[in-house]
């Protein structure tokens, strides 16, 4: 289903143009307006889904397999020394357009982004707290 004001349902349905990567009857890969390297794409599924919560299992699965597959072409047709995968879900996570995507972002020795965290120390008995707190089993899922 799209959704009929998401801008990454018109793009990944062909209302919108864009530098188009690949397509199939799923998803759309896309070029990134705003790119971090360069070859910086953005896998678009063409059924909504807000995030990560709302994707169905089956389109995460097959996002990873395309995700996979963008990798080893950008390697080897881009020469790219390494490669991040990126998927933000919410505002507080750095997510501006509520539409699941995933970044696929070539990486450069001398490309001069920084993508990652700080490092904190955490306690033991802090790991050990939120290992209680979020440990499951498949079956509580």
């Amino acid at each position: 289903m799209k959704k009929e004001d998401c801008i990454f349902c018109k793009i990944a349905g062909g209302e919108i143009p864009s530098k188009t990567l690949y397509e199939d009857d799923r998803f759309r890969v896309i070029l990134d307006l705003g790119p971090a390297a360069r070859g910086h794409a953005l896998i678009l599924p063409k059924e909504h889904a807000e995030n990560l919560y709302e994707l169905p299992e089956e389109t995460a699965a097959a996002v990873m397999v395309l995700a996979k597959r963008m990798a080893a072409v950008m390697r080897d047709r881009l020469n790219c020394d390494g490669l991040n995968l990126i998927q933000n879900n919410g505002e507080a996570a750095g997510q501006t357009v509520a539409h699941f995507h995933m970044h696929v972002i070539p990486r450069y020795k001398e490309d001069n982004q920084k993508i990652g965290w700080v490092p904190r120390e955490t306690p033991p008995e802090e790991l050990e707290a939120v290992k209680e707190q979020i440990s499951f089993t498949k079956t509580e899922v």
